[in-house]
């Protein structure tokens, strides 16, 4: 298919201290890219260089063969780049559904009444269409993560940056959650997806990478990665 997003030499610094150095990577259309690192190791801040919360200082994003490096955030969004963020932070005073509009009216420039239709399917794909008229304040936190996914996949995305999205469930909610990323894997959605929780990764990803102080340590096959001695050693705190 072809690579959907790429990153070339993007480096990206805070005063002295270099948060991402001269990473390149590319991810294929459809492909999940899950995405692994010890604290501090710069993959927030590729999300953020991603989504154009933040400019790289050097280096080159494309995205679907167009370069990206300086579009803000909400043309990336209407290009097709979606985000799911660590904590959940949906208009609590608006129900679920009211949630989502928001989301679709913004990611695709339609008005409200048309984005009804797609707004109905993400809330079925994410099993939320029980929940609709519930405000978002009151919702448990599996079901908050829910959310946050919808309104990510209500903007229409290619690619769906998903950021810890399993933290703080019990394995079995993140099993759930796990289960609903598979579905949105079947529709085609290339994702890129941050997580602590490894055993969700490993049960959706195709490909990890692994970052330290900013740069690329490994990259491939999951149980490759996971079995290299300098992953072992830094991720996971192993003995060499």
């Amino acid at each position: 298919m072809g690579a959907i997003l790429a990153l070339d030499g993007v480096s990206k610094s805070y005063g002295a201290l270099r948060v991402i150095d001269g990473l390149s990577l590319a991810v294929e259309e459809g492909e999940t890219l899950g995405i692994l690192g010890p604290n501090g190791a710069g993959k927030t801040t590729l999300f953020n260089l991603v989504s154009g919360d933040v400019r790289a200082d050097a280096g080159q994003i494309r995205f679907g063969g167009h370069e990206i490096s300086h579009e803000p955030p909400h043309r990336r969004c209407r290009l097709g780049i979606g985000r799911a963020y660590q904590v959940p932070q949906p208009f609590g005073a608006m129900t679920v559904f009211e949630n989502l509009i928001v989301a679709a009216s913004f990611g695709s420039q339609k008005r409200e009444k048309e984005t009804y239709d797609s707004a109905v399917q993400v809330l079925g794909e994410t099993g939320l269409l029980s929940k609709a008229n519930r405000l978002a304040g009151t919702l448990t936190l599996l079901d908050r993560k829910r959310l946050e996914l919808a309104r990510a996949l209500a903007t229409g995305p290619r690619l769906l940056l998903l950021d810890e999205i399993a933290g703080g469930l019990t394995e079995h909610e993140a099993m759930e959650l796990v289960e609903e990323i598979r579905r949105i894997q079947r529709t085609g959605v290339t994702m890129l997806w941050i997580e602590h929780v490894v055993h969700a990764l490993l049960a959706a990803a195709g490909r990890l990478l692994v970052l330290d102080a900013g740069r690329k340590i490994a990259e491939g096959a999951p149980v490759a990665v996971m079995g290299d001695p300098l992953v072992q050693r830094v991720y996971m705190g192993l003995a060499a």
